[in-house]
């Protein structure tokens, strides 16, 4: 009889994993109780091993193209309804040169992540050039290298256990970015220099095998290797306590996250009948938002549903400040995020490129017959 395919086992070792993953990461072992709860951690699976399946099942750092991370059907990680997403395999074995359009964003940063080449969630980021690194054309057109020989603009070193590079690209329109299908920076990537790579290997066991056990690790990392939302000490940036903002502060090297960013988020609270009214205001920056998340850390329905707010959707007190107000149903208000009904949620503030003071957001829950009165 002969031996039995490493990929199938393979891909046994997945599907025992999605089946440890639904019986334990989407019940009470991660504090989820509800019928809700449960769909909405399987739909999140999903949408993981989706994303497994795109960034990681077949890519090679001698062979990379930039794929979208998130998209409206596919969610994980803290997505963000007025940004697009795009990453590609990278190895500090090799030089690159990328080149791309900005398309009207008002921030685009290029982010390198390490320790990652095998599906596991990046546990630091290495560097970060934003557009004011990189000399951008008339037409939004630039170009970019990582790794080989320094140079004070356009560039990115690529160190030891270097293995993607993560884009971000922010807008701030009246209709969300990721809700447009005519947003594309149209991203290239190629290795330069050093030995010429040629065509890749033919598809054999081993090669698909290690494929799947990318998927597999990828999809573990962001589930069964998560420790629940209330468990663990969380980064500054993070409040345990419903409906309290910490003060927003610069993640540092905090795995996948924007160095050139300010970050608070906190779960929020909202019982049948009322609202959670937050109040502050935008900093000089060069983007800011909003974002409601499940507890999965995916967005609401941005594509049917006001679920997030840009500086430029968001309409301002006199004095500049502004109210936001999150409720089941819409309180006849400006500035309403839409909750599906969900009572509970996150909150997700980001400000990108702040100058001076970001003022920590400030929330109270209000009866929803007060506010419309």
């Amino acid at each position: 009889m002969p031996d039995t395919p490493v990929a199938h086992s393979a891909l046994a070792e997945l599907t025992s994993l999605l089946e440890e993953a639904s019986t334990r990461w989407a019940s009470e072992e991660w504090n989820l109780t509800t019928p809700e709860d449960h769909a909405s951690a399987r739909r999140a699976l999903m949408h993981i091993l989706q994303g497994g399946l795109v960034g990681y099942f077949e890519t090679d750092p001698a062979r990379p193209d930039f794929r979208p991370i998130v998209r409206s059907y596919r969610k994980f990680t803290g997505d963000n309804a007025d940004a697009l997403y795009f990453d590609a395999p990278v190895s500090s074995e090799y030089e690159y040169v990328v080149r791309g359009r900005t398309d009207g964003a008002v921030y685009t940063s290029f982010t390198v992540e390490l320790n990652s080449a095998d599906g596991s969630l990046a546990n630091e980021s290495a560097g970060v050039i934003n557009d004011d690194d990189f000399d951008v054309d008339a037409e939004g057109r630039f170009e970019i290298r990582l790794g080989g020989e320094k140079a004070d603009r356009s560039w990115l070193e690529l160190p030891l256990g270097a293995s993607r590079i993560t884009t971000r690209h922010y807008w701030e329109d009246e209709r969300c970015a990721a809700a447009d299908p005519t947003k594309n920076p149209l991203l290239t990537i190629e290795v330069v220099g050093g030995p010429a790579v040629g065509p890749p290997p033919a598809i054999a066991d081993e090669s698909v095998a290690e494929g799947i056990r990318k998927v597999a690790q990828f999809v573990r990392a962001r589930t069964l290797d998560m420790a629940p939302m209330t468990d663990g000490d969380p980064p500054p940036f993070v409040s345990k306590v419903p409906n309290q903002f910490p003060k927003p502060v610069v993640p540092g090297d905090f795995g996948l996250s924007a160095i050139d960013a300010h970050y608070s988020m906190a779960p929020y609270l909202c019982p049948e009948g009322h609202a959670v009214v937050m109040t502050g205001r935008w900093p000089e920056c060069r983007m800011a938002n909003v974002n409601l998340w499940n507890r999965q850390m995916q967005t609401f329905d941005y594509v049917n549903r006001q679920v997030s707010l840009n500086r430029k959707q968001t309409h301002l007190e006199s004095d500049g400040s502004w109210r936001m107000v999150i409720a089941h149903e819409d309180p006849g208000v400006p500035n309403w995020l839409d909750t599906e009904g969900r009572m509970i949620g996150i909150v997700f503030f980001r400000y990108m490129l702040a100058t001076g003071e970001v003022v920590t957001p400030q929330a109270e829950v209000v009866p929803l017959d007060q506010l419309r009165g």
